[in-house]
């Protein structure tokens, strides 16, 4: 239940992102660069600090040696990257700045595309926060959700604005950044709910959550940030989230 109010909770911050597009905010390529920036940044913090790094002190303490204990990570990061690297070449979505991907459906609407592809980044968020409340460490557990939910923020506005340019309503702009949210949760529950069942599971699941979240990073962060053409201003916001995310979980954890 931790788990699943946790990235609930993460999960409502691309709602809060949204809000501005009420009052016509008109945010330049730049500066949109530099938030996408700063969620990539706070997710490879969150990628190593609060994944890695605990799934690696938890295979150790179930009585794994160092070497087996990171092969585990290993094995895991690859297991989760190769799940989303399948189901982006077997999904069809679109993304705002990459344009589509995975195999045609000419029958869905664009809208839905995108819902897609924000669903195929937004789970592994959700399935990270779960896996960590799973682990019962919920100081580190609390900096990954609220490192994720100020994530969510910056990503929620440059949702809802790439909606406005589309033509589509404040109202409807802010409601499907905030359904894209909401998808979080459910694998939030996921996470959590596997892990807890079988304690042996939790390495595997942080690591799984990790492989997951840097594919995001390097697949859809990255090239989104170099598409506006401002690579500096997105290293600058990598850079600035990526402290931020480290500051929270070594103060919080």
């Amino acid at each position: 239940m931790q788990g699943f109010l946790a990235s609930l909770l993460a999960g409502l911050g691309t709602a809060l992102g949204a809000l501005p597009v009420l009052f016509a905010v008109n945010l330049t390529q730049r500066l949109q660069a530099v938030l996408l920036g700063i969620g990539g940044g706070i997710m490879l913090a969150a990628t190593s600090f609060s994944l890695l790094v605990p799934g690696k002190d938890a295979a150790i303490a179930l009585g794994f040696p160092q070497t087996q204990a990171a092969l585990i990570m290993v094995v895991g990061m690859l297991l989760g990257g190769s799940l989303l690297w399948f189901a982006h070449n077997h999904f069809p979505h679109e993304h705002f700045f990459k344009g589509r991907e995975g195999p045609q459906k000419q029958h869905l609407k664009q809208i839905w595309l995108f819902v897609i592809a924000i669903a195929l980044h937004n789970l592994p968020e959700g399935l990270a926060v779960g896996v960590a409340f799973g682990a019962e460490e919920n100081t580190t557990a609390m900096a990954l959700a609220l490192g994720i939910g100020l994530q969510n923020i910056p990503e929620g506005l440059v949702v809802a604005l790439a909606l406005r340019e589309l033509g589509y309503a404040r109202a409807y702009a802010i409601g499907v950044s905030t359904m894209t949210g909401l998808l979080e949760p459910i694998g939030g529950l996921f996470g959590a709910a596997v892990v807890s069942v079988s304690q042996p599971l939790l390495p595997w699941g942080m690591a799984f959550a990790a492989g997951a979240m840097l594919f995001v990073i390097v697949d859809e962060i990255i090239p989104e940030v170099s598409n506006k053409g401002w690579d500096q201003e997105g290293t600058v916001g990598a850079m600035i989230g990526f402290v931020v995310m480290m500051f929270l979980d070594v103060a919080l954890g």
